[in-house]
Parts: structure tokens; sequence; C-alpha cells
């Protein structure tokens, strides 16, 4: 399916190759047939605004709304697992999938970056595409509602992508919940985090003699399937941000 490489890489970190095949974007959006004429034109009126503007300050948007907090992370296991351990195995089971599929990563590409997640859907079969596709609506929709929620013509991407899966159930309930929340990205919340992780390492180091629980590999060696679960459900939320400092470089490294 080409056109989820394209919407791969408009929601990539913006590069100048980019910025040159966007003609190319055009013709791929308007002849492809899995998407209707309102949502192709969302794709190239989205084409047309970055055209508009410097691609500098295209990227200086794109690492403020994608690298400040988590709530609008590109990174699939952020909305599921937090930074859980079982965050550590689903990697690697989706690892596993993409070699299945002779689709191999370099060295500094998370897995679960959704361009990238993106790009591998689109080299397989269509029907097979769309079922994993689905399997993430209810992260989609959450990312849609947030990006919305701040200003930003990215969430156009996440609609585009959610007309080609089934209908997310309580999108109304969904809506109030991100209205009611607390804002991450703003520069008292970047601060509280870097308090609370001064704090979490000092912790760390005190206790660094005694016999904590370590992870090894052994730590992943059971089996487990790639579970994609609603990422707005209590228990299921991400419980820890990423500095902007940590999140800019993860997108550029999987985006440049």
């Amino acid at each position: 399916m080409e056109i989820l490489k394209v919407i791969s890489l408009l929601m990539a970190y913006p590069e100048q190759t980019t910025v040159d095949n966007y003609e190319l974007m055009r013709e791929v959006i308007i002849a492809d047939k899995n998407i209707d004429d309102s949502n192709k034109l969302l794709l190239t009126n989205f084409i047309d605004r970055l055209a508009k503007q410097d691609l500098l300050d295209v990227q200086e948007q794109y690492l403020d709304l994608f690298g400040r907090g988590s709530s609008t992370s590109l990174l699939l296991f952020e909305h599921v697992h937090g930074q859980s351990r079982d965050r550590g195995q689903a990697m690697v089971d989706l690892l596993d999938r993409y070699q299945q599929k002779g689709f191999e990563l370099s060295a500094k590409e998370l897995p679960d970056y959704i361009p990238l997640f993106l790009e591998f859907l689109a080299h397989c079969e269509t029907e097979q595409s769309l079922e994993w596709l689905n399997e993430i609506n209810h992260i989609l929709a959450v990312l849609e509602e947030r990006i919305h929620t701040r200003g930003s013509h990215y969430s156009d991407l996440m609609t585009v992508l959610l007309s080609m899966v089934d209908e997310v159930e309580s999108r109304d309930e969904l809506k109030v919940k991100v209205a009611a929340e607390e804002a991450d990205h703003t520069a008292e919340a970047m601060d509280k985090v870097w308090e609370e992780e001064s704090v979490r390492f000092a912790a760390t180091d005190a206790g660094c003699s005694q016999n904590n629980s370590t992870l090894t590999s052994e730590s992943y060696s059971e089996e487990v399937d790639i579970k994609w679960m609603d990422a707005m459900a209590p228990e299921n939320k991400a419980v820890k941000d990423h500095t902007s400092k940590n999140q800019s470089s993860q997108n550029q490294s999987v985006g440049g």
C-alpha cells in the first residue's frame, strides 16, 4: 500500500529528501484507491502547508509537538506499556515480526516508531496491512485527539489512517478524557519530570549495594504475543514522561 509509505514519510522527522518528493507523493495520493476524496484532500493540503514553510521551521514545530512529553509520542508502546518491562518484550516481539518478513532495522531505529511501523505495513499484503493497522486504531484515535488539541495539522495524518480501519468505539468519551488531561509539554511539566528523574536516580544510587532485581536476557525469554490495547484505559496509559532531550534524539534517529 503505497499510501502508507506516503503517510510514513509525512509523519517522520522532516528532511529535505521528503520535501524533494512532494510532487511524487501527490501523484500517489491522487491515484490511491484505499482512501476517499475527502481524505486525499487532507493529505494534499497537509503537503501544501509544509511546502509553504521553511524546512527549519517545520523541523522545530515537529520536535515541539512530538519531542516534548509523552502524550503525543510516536512510539506505540509508550501509550500501552509506558516504561514497564512489558514494553521490552513487546519490542522484541515486534522486531521478530519485522524480521520474519525480511524487514531489517538499523541499530538506531526503534521498532515501535509509528512511521517505521507504517513503512513496514506498506510492504505487506493489503489485507494484512489493514488488519495490523486496525489493531492500533485506539492509539491512533488518542493521538489524533491530542494532536488536534495542540492545534497541529499532524492530526490529519491520524484521521486518514483511521479512515482505513474500523470505527473506534466511545470517541465522544475519548474526547472528554483527552480534554481533561494535564498538559505534559509545558515548561513547568518538563521541569517536574526532571525533578522526579533526579529523585529516582538518587534513590537508585543509594540502594545499588543491595540485592535489587535486575533485567537480564532471561527476563524476556518467555514468548509473548504482541497485544495492542486501548491506550486510554487507566491500566495501559503511559506512567512516565520522557524529557524533551531524550525524546527529540529518538525522533531524529529514527526519522532522519
